[in-house]
């Protein structure tokens, strides 16, 4: 039949040698064919493998099961875990034999497939067996032992005193066993984590002592240790015990501080035991010296070649920073370069930690050396490590001049990634920096004049020029750290000039550099007939805002000299409160302008003193209705009043 099966070049021929093979053994079973049982069974078991239905068969499991010779009886529990699970109700009709080797079988379909009402039923059987003389009755006995107190809990109180007693086995495969029954119990109840502690404590640390100082022995060495297997599971039944409780916690520290000092790092099962050791370590109660032990070994993890070992490592520090923060901090640099390598997982892992190790002592230099990495790190990586530098930088900012700098090298590096929030808030930031005007459009027209890639370095750029374009062409405001740059108002006007044209910019920059224009016009009055005539080009714009707001502008150019003025007086400091509240989603978008005095206009029009910020740049008639407050957090409705939604059709 696998002969067959495996010939077939379709699925179709394979359907067709499965369907008949099936009609043959359905014959067999409904002609009580005890000779063939066996190997119909077999058979059914390799059709259930291929995916295909096998139902029909489970009762012929439940017979051979039953049948008196063990060849059967092997195929029959085989078939038993194979083709039935713990949702079948003819579990109910399987019979134990209680032989010694038909035992061992049905200890294995027990712990494979025992529902709850198996497990209620045969758990004394189970304790009985616990105490077996041949220890690989034992041992299997224990695995269905966890599998019942996993199915019914009640009874893990049961098997308390069976399981301490498995503890002191010196066969290596019942005391792992044990071991595991032990862990297990004191997840499921609270009574046997308890007991364990009372009782066992001392034991399961001489037990791993013997082990990490046993001699030689090839039947339990891997990669020269004793049964690293063993060694991982005392070593996470002793976290569970030593967890919250400071006596159980001194009673191991010994054995941990010589199994994390002695075990050798240069093969995966010693790394394994080393890493299990620090989980264990970072677990339990506070103990300083055995903690910074610890984290110098995750550090050695750093250091490795494997990738696996080295993710390992950075995820346990972040568990450790959580812990013991200045431990990890000695481990900066080999963090950093984590951050550098060229498996996209340990990068993305090692700036997570990167960003949890930052604090107001180690912000400037850890900013410095993402920054530095931003510059060469791949496209797809750039996102991640600049929206963690933005928020690293508003978060522990020492200064507004140095959180000023640093978001320019990462806008002039990767401002295409960043989120509109982040220059939305440096926007915010440089309003309310008065002493610092000069010095960051001076900043910005320098990084402008280097490229126009990055859209958001471009927008606060013109939005600066056009506030604060006078300080720029007057050098207002020098600090000493700054060199001398020379720039005309004719200078000026053709970075705004050259935004507007600029093809790969979007509409909210190119209206955010209109409007910037239409400013400079008061400010620059040498240079007013030149920006009129550029705002005029950009009347015949295809772009409907575009065109409106330069119809707008001209027309007040042209015959509004005496509002102007006015119109362009610099944007009122903008509240921060008001913005982090916004972004959090706690208050209304529309900022509150209540305190705003009334704007008396030369032609004796006087500004309602609640017209939002958005009506600064507002050219609606006098006896208009007032616009309706915008929704979802819109800055740059309050920032320039420039409508960026989709016109209407006439």
């Amino acid at each position: 039949m696998i002969r067959a099966i495996r010939a077939c070049k379709t699925a179709a021929e394979e359907r067709a040698v499965v369907r008949k093979e099936c009609a043959a053994i359905r014959a067999a079973i409904n002609e009580n064919d005890q000779d063939y049982r066996h190997r119909n069974l077999a058979k059914l078991m390799f059709i259930h493998m291929l995916g295909y239905p096998t139902h029909f068969g489970q009762m012929e499991c439940l017979k051979l099961i039953a049948s008196t010779g063990f060849p059967e009886k092997r195929i029959g529990y085989l078939g038993l875990m194979l083709l039935l699970d713990e949702r079948q109700e003819v579990l109910m009709l399987v019979t134990n034999s209680l032989k010694q080797y038909p035992a061992r079988l049905a200890l294995c379909a027990l712990g494979n497939i025992s529902s709850a009402e198996m497990a209620r039923d045969l758990a004394p059987d189970i304790e009985r067996l616990l105490q077996f003389r041949d220890p690989n009755i034992r041992k299997k006995a224990a695995l269905c032992s966890i599998r019942i107190i996993k199915k019914v809990p009640d009874l893990a109180e049961n098997f308390m005193h069976p399981a301490s007693s498995l503890l002191k086995e010196k066969h290596h495969g019942v005391l792992i066993t044990a071991v595991q029954l032990s862990t297990d119990l004191c997840k499921v109840s609270s009574e046997a984590l308890e007991y364990f502690r009372e009782n066992c404590i001392e034991g399961l640390v001489k037990t791993l002592r013997d082990i990490a100082n046993s001699p030689y022995s090839p039947e339990y060495d891997i990669a020269g240790i004793t049964d690293p297997f063993l060694h991982i599971r005392l070593l996470k039944l002793l976290r569970i015990l030593g967890q919250g409780d400071a006596g159980a916690s001194d009673c191991m520290t010994d054995i941990l501080a010589q199994v994390a000092s002695r075990t050798e790092s240069n093969k995966n099962a010693g790394n394994a035991i080393l890493y299990e050791c620090v989980e264990t370590i970072m677990s339990i109660e506070d103990n300083g010296g055995l903690r910074v032990l610890a984290i110098n070994i995750l550090g050695r993890f750093l250091s490795n070649r494997d990738n696996n070992i080295r993710y390992v490592g950075l995820n346990m520090l972040m568990k450790a920073i959580m812990v013991d923060a200045k431990a990890v901090q000695r481990h900066r640099a080999t963090i950093l370069e984590c951050v550098k390598d060229s498996d996209a997982s340990i990068q993305k892992r090692a700036l997570e930690l990167v960003y949890l190790l930052v604090n107001e002592s180690n912000v400037k230099p850890l900013t410095k050396e993402l920054i530095e990495y931003l510059e060469v790190s791949n496209q797809e990586f750039k996102g991640d490590i600049t929206a963690k530098i933005c928020s690293l930088v508003e978060k522990f900012s020492p200064a507004k001049i140095w959180y000023i700098d640093q978001m320019l090298k990462v806008l002039s590096e990767a401002g295409n990634f960043v989120k509109d929030e982040v220059w939305h808030a440096l926007i915010i930031v440089i309003s309310n920096a008065s002493d610092l005007h000069g010095y960051t459009v001076r900043a910005l027209y320098r990084v402008f004049q280097a490229s126009t890639e990055q859209e958001s370095l471009v927008r606060v750029a013109v939005w600066c020029v056009g506030e604060y374009g006078d300080m720029l062409v007057n050098n207002v405001g020098m600090l000493d750290i700054e060199e001398p740059i020379t720039v005309t108002e004719s200078d000026a006007v053709d970075a705004m000039e050259v935004a507007i044209k600029c093809q790969r910019l979007g509409l909210t920059t190119k209206a955010m550099a209109l409007i910037a224009l239409f400013k400079l016009s008061s400010r620059f009055p040498s240079c007013s007939e030149r920006i009129k005539d550029i705002i005029v080009q950009n009347k015949r714009s295809l772009v409907l805002e575009l065109q409106q707001r330069s119809i707008e502008f001209s027309c007040i150019l042209q015959k509004h000299h005496n509002i102007r003025s006015a119109l362009v007086e610099r944007m009122p400091i903008l509240d921060e409160a008001t913005f982090t509240g916004r972004k959090a989603g706690s208050l209304p978008t529309a900022v509150s302008t209540s305190s705003i005095i009334p704007c008396n206009l030369p032609n004796g029009i006087a500004k309602p003193a609640a017209a939002p910020i958005g009506d600064l740049l507002d050219l609606s008639s006098d006896d208009a209705p007032p616009a309706p407050v915008s929704s979802g957090g819109d800055f740059l409705q309050d920032l320039l009043g420039v409508d960026l939604s989709p016109a209407s059709a006439p």
